[in-house]
C-alpha cells in the first residue's frame, strides 16, 4: 500500500510539474486543485516540496507557483554531456582507429570522472571502466588531465574530501608529489597513468575545455603496458593533445586565450 501510495505522490507532483510549466504567469493552489481533482492541501503538501527542491517557486506578489530554476540546471547539464558527446565522437573515432585502443571520454563531475563515451579499439583489453561508471581522479590520466587546470585549493579539497586510495603500488598517494606531477602535467598538456590505476594498463589523457576556457572533460588512450611501453607513449603525446584541442575547438573554446595556450 506504502509503495502504491508513494508513486501516486510521484505521479501527481509531475502532473503539478506539467500544468505549472504551461501556464507562464503561474498557477494558484484552487486553480491546480481543480484541474487535477485532488485537495488543496495535498496540492499545498506537493507544491511545498517541489519549491523545497528547487523544481517550483513561488511568486511573492502573486502567490502563483511557476516552474523553477532547478529545470534550467538539470538541462543545461545535459545539453553539455550530450554537445561534448556528439562533437567529440568523430575525433574518438579517428584515435581507436590510428591507435586500436581503447578511447575514453569523460566529464568532470563533484570530485571524480564519470565515463561518458568508450570506444573499444580492435584489442583485448579488459578494463574496468564501462559508461556511466565513476572513476577517482588521483590515480587516472584523464583525473590527473582535468586537476591540473582547476584551482590549487578545489584540487586539496578533492583530496580531503575523496582521500588518495592505494589502487596500485604505483598509486601516488602523497600531497606534494601530486601536486609537483600536476605542475608537470599542466605544462606539457598531457597526463600519464602508469599502472596507477589498474595493474597491466598505462594510459594517457589530455584536458577538454569549454567556450569560456573552463576544463570540463579529458579524452584518454588506454592500453595493455606491454603495448603502451615508453617510446608508444612518447609517439602518441602530441596525437592525445591534439585531440583535446580539437574537441575543445568545436565546444567553441578559442586557443589563443584559453588555458591549454602554452
Amino acid at each position: 500500500m506504502e509503495r502504491e501510495n508513494m508513486v501516486k505522490s510521484v505521479s501527481r507532483a509531475l502532473d503539478i510539474i506539467t500544468l505549472v510549466s504551461m501556464k507562464k504567469g503561474g498557477l494558484g493552489v484552487t486553480e491546480i486543485a481543480n484541474q487535477i481533482d485532488i485537495n488543496k492541501s495535498s496540492v499545498y503538501r506537493i507544491l511545498s516540496t517541489l519549491v523545497q527542491y528547487g523544481y517550483v517557486e513561488q511568486d511573492s506578489e502573486t502567490g502563483r507557483y511557476k516552474l523553477g530554476y532547478k529545470f534550467l540546471e538539470i538541462s543545461s547539464k545535459l545539453l553539455e554531456s550530450i554537445d561534448l558527446r556528439a562533437e567529440a565522437r568523430p575525433f574518438l573515432q579517428v584515435l581507436e582507429n590510428e591507435t586500436n585502443e581503447v578511447i575514453h571520454l569523460v566529464v568532470y563531475d563533484q570530485g571524480e570522472v564519470v565515463y561518458i563515451e568508450k570506444l573499444e579499439g580492435n584489442e583485448i583489453l579488459r578494463m574496468h571502466s564501462k559508461v556511466g561508471k565513476r572513476a577517482p581522479m588521483h590515480c587516472t590520466s584523464v583525473g590527473k588531465a582535468i586537476l591540473a587546470h582547476l584551482p590549487t585549493s578545489v584540487v586539496l579539497d578533492i583530496l580531503e574530501r575523496k582521500g588518495m586510495p592505494v589502487h596500485t603500488d604505483k598509486t601516488i598517494t602523497d600531497k606534494e608529489t601530486f601536486q609537483k606531477e600536476l605542475i608537470k602535467v599542466k605544462q606539457k598538456g598531457f597526463a600519464l597513468d602508469l599502472e596507477e590505476n589498474e595493474y597491466g594498463i598505462a594510459c594517457i589523457a589530455a584536458p577538454i575545455f569549454d567556450h569560456s576556457g573552463k576544463v570540463i572533460a579529458a579524452v584518454s588512450i588506454s592500453g595493455p603496458t606491454m603495448r603502451m611501453t615508453e617510446d608508444r607513449l612518447n609517439q602518441l603525446q602530441s596525437t592525445i593533445v591534439h585531440t583535446g584541442q580539437k574537441i575543445s575547438a568545436r565546444l567553441g573554446w578559442d586557443r589563443g586565450s584559453g588555458p591549454m595556450s602554452h
